[in-house]
């Protein structure tokens, strides 16, 4: 009963809030965002009462499958914009863009923020500037797909956008492997190149060969049923059979080394995705229907994350001081990086000017890293501090800046704006004159 109360108490709220932020002429995603830390333990849960809101950190954490399964979903969407056909003329471009930026953005942040550990070593630790650099690099897949669905945005932009975030979390989780295994080596004054280049390596592989396995499998599979609703059950059950995999971690003995295997869902439903939207004749017309399947589970998703944040680290004015450092560095290296990069591969004048703020928005990806990084003891606490400072600023301000890039482009139109309602009628009254015309042309 009090799981149902919160879950409903979280979608209402998520709702009702995101017609307050159409007033406003905000994203959604904003709206969703600021419903959970309206309804998170520092606000109405401080009351205590079940079922107003999420009374402690620990309901939160209850409900982490649902956010497990909402990135599943996110990183299965973002797979099906991997189709051959478009890629022959945007992947060198979108390979190029994404690799760059991550790098550029984790080496500015690593440069402000080790100078700031020089000026003052006993506040930021040499490790933690190191893995926050690598952090950096991170983007936000799930904000960046909200706003490209709800506007439905539609050009140049966002066909590059959303591969260059795909492998602009690819790429970071190799860059935190390194940082974490270098910040863990300068700790422990030992050098373990196991951990360092040799796992984040096999992590990033055998993910993207789960994916793959697990798409032709569904792809199999899909050829026994032939109605709409078998076909979407099939496909839900495929990106839930993904992500419990992918879940799995094992140490492999090979000699006297053991190497940890463990798998990134992100990875792994991505590559799901893009093995099954090129061999799969009708996938375009089921991820829509898998798209309308999810909306809610994204909105609990966006909810849940709000509720998550921890306001508390505005208590410290260290780590805002330090955070705002980050986010400046980040913001500077994400923006410059996909504009240099974006113009050396002859990218369109709009690519190059507006590619860089969509890529601003971080969470999910971010956060995981910083939760691996509490195996450093003090200094992983520092990293987790400054990392939701940081998402915390960016999962509110990073939406709206992405749709006005989208709408300063030209890739958001009037047309994306109008309601479900509109566009039902809309459509019956086309069907309407259709029969009438054709009525008229038999008689």
């Amino acid at each position: 009963m009090q799981t149902l109360l919160m879950l409903a108490t979280a979608l209402l709220a998520g709702l009702l809030l995101s017609r307050v932020a159409k007033l406003l002429k905000l994203p959604a995603i904003t709206a969703y965002l600021v419903a959970g830390i309206l309804i998170g333990p520092y606000c109405l849960g401080a009351f205590g009462v079940d079922g107003l809101g999420f009374t402690s950190a620990a309901q939160v954490d209850g409900l982490s499958i649902i956010c497990d399964v909402a990135l599943g979903f996110i990183a299965f969407s973002i797979g099906n914009e991997f189709r051959l056909a478009q890629l022959k003329q945007i992947g060198k471009q979108a390979t190029v863009v994404g690799i760059f930026q991550a790098v550029l953005a984790t080496v500015v942040v690593d440069a402000v923020l080790i100078g700031i550990h020089f000026l003052m070593p006993d506040k930021l630790p040499l490790e933690a500037a190191i893995v926050l650099g690598a952090v950096a690099s991170a983007t936000a897949p799930a904000a960046t797909l909200m706003v490209v669905k709800q506007y439905k945005a539609k050009g140049p932009v966002t066909e590059i956008l959303l591969p260059v975030v795909a492998l602009d979390d690819a790429v970071g989780l190799v860059l935190f492997a390194i940082s974490f295994g270098v910040a863990k080596a300068i700790s422990t004054h030992s050098v373990d190149i196991i951990s360092i280049i040799i796992e984040p390596l096999v992590e990033v592989v055998l993910s993207l060969a789960l994916g793959a396995v697990m798409g032709f499998l569904y792809n199999l599979c899909e050829r026994f049923f032939h109605s709409r609703s078998k076909r979407l059950s099939i496909s839900v059950a495929f990106v839930f059979l993904t992500v419990a995999l992918s879940m799995m971690k094992f140490e492999l003995p090979i000699g006297d080394v053991k190497i940890h295997i463990a798998f990134s869902s992100l990875l792994a439903c991505m590559m799901l995705g893009t093995i099954f939207c090129n061999i799969c004749d009708f996938s375009e017309e089921l991820m829509e229907r898998v798209d309308r399947w999810t909306a809610p589970l994204l909105v609990l998703f966006f909810v849940i994350s709000g509720a998550e944040l921890e306001l508390s680290v505005f208590g410290d004015i260290m780590i805002v001081l330090i955070g705002i450092a980050y986010i400046i560095s980040r913001s500077a290296g994400k923006y410059f990086g996909a504009q240099i990069s974006s113009k050396a591969t002859k990218c369109s004048p709009t690519i190059v000017k507006y590619l860089g703020i969509t890529l601003l928005p971080q969470a999910g990806v971010a956060l995981g890293m910083a939760q691996k990084a509490s195996e450093l003891g003090s200094v992983g606490i520092i990293v987790s501090n400054i990392t939701l400072f940081a998402v915390l600023i960016y999962e509110l301000v990073g939406p709206m800046m992405t749709k006005i890039a989208l709408l300063k482009a030209g890739e958001i139109t009037p047309e994306g704006k109008t309601s479900a309602r509109h566009e039902h009628m809309k459509k019956m009254f086309a069907e309407l004159a259709e029969k009438v015309e054709h009525k008229g042309h038999k008689q």
